[in-house]
């Protein structure tokens, strides 16, 4: 089975020094065939902690290149126009795939399946208890949206390219979930969640607190029919999440 060129795998950040060379190490690690040829882009947001340069000395081992980016939906989209595969993976800077065979294992459920949307689950293993119990609740939520409308967050998306861009790709004037309206309009026998996790770090927690960040997912998930709730500041870029 010829697997060159069929995966482009985009990267939003913005100052992530500090966490992005455990996301580029594990991408090296990951027993997908062609990973070394698969083109990487890191859509910078403006960094001023050296990311792009971070980026740039995994040249050797990555097919990298350094993009402009913003807020993620621009970040994402801005990859995935210069995307010529038929596969576009979306992946946050802050994360770290332990698992070497995940993204394998996507591409090949995508493939199997005939998909247009594939996520996975998140683990949080250096947080505490309740960093844990909650990451374990959104997972379950996410599990459970496949009885209704898919639920996926931009940690981990790999998409169909084709639909990816059929459906208008991530919303740009969002402010806040843009993963989350990009993942609600794909259909439920298009979706699927790959075992395994990604791990992330308790930043997002520490930074907004626990019951805030509870208490915006639960709105979100109230309006999901009211997109103009998602075009309204939720100051969750400004906590630095």
């Amino acid at each position: 089975m010829n697997t060159m060129n069929e995966l482009t795998i985009v990267i939003p950040a913005k100052n992530e020094a500090r966490l992005l060379p455990r996301l580029l190490n594990s991408l090296v690690l990951q027993d997908y065939p062609p990973i070394s040829s698969t083109k990487v882009y890191l859509a910078d947001a403006g960094s001023t902690d050296g990311t792009p340069e971070i980026a740039r000395g995994y040249a050797e081992w990555l097919d990298m290149e350094v993009i402009p980016g913003g807020l993620p939906a621009v970040g994402r989209n801005n990859g995935a126009r210069r995307a010529r595969t038929p596969y576009v993976l979306f992946i946050d800077a802050d994360i770290e795939l332990a698992d070497p065979s995940l993204v394998r294992r996507a591409v090949e459920l995508m493939k199997r399946r005939n998909l247009h949307c594939v996520t996975t689950n998140i683990a949080c293993p250096t947080g505490t208890l309740m960093d844990q119990m909650l990451y374990t609740g959104n997972n379950i939520m996410q599990y459970l949206s496949r009885l209704y409308r898919p639920f996926s967050t931009g940690m981990f998306m790999l998409f169909d390219k084709a639909r990816f861009q059929d459906l208008g790709g991530f919303h740009e004037q969002a402010l806040y979930a843009e993963d989350y309206l990009l993942s609600q309009k794909v259909a439920r026998n298009r979706f699927a969640i790959v075992p395994g996790s990604v791990l992330t770090t308790n930043r997002r927690f520490k930074k907004m607190g626990h019951f805030k960040l509870t208490r915006l997912f639960l709105s979100t998930a109230l309006h999901t029919w009211n997109e103009s709730y998602f075009l309204r500041d939720h100051k969750y870029w400004h906590s630095g999440a």
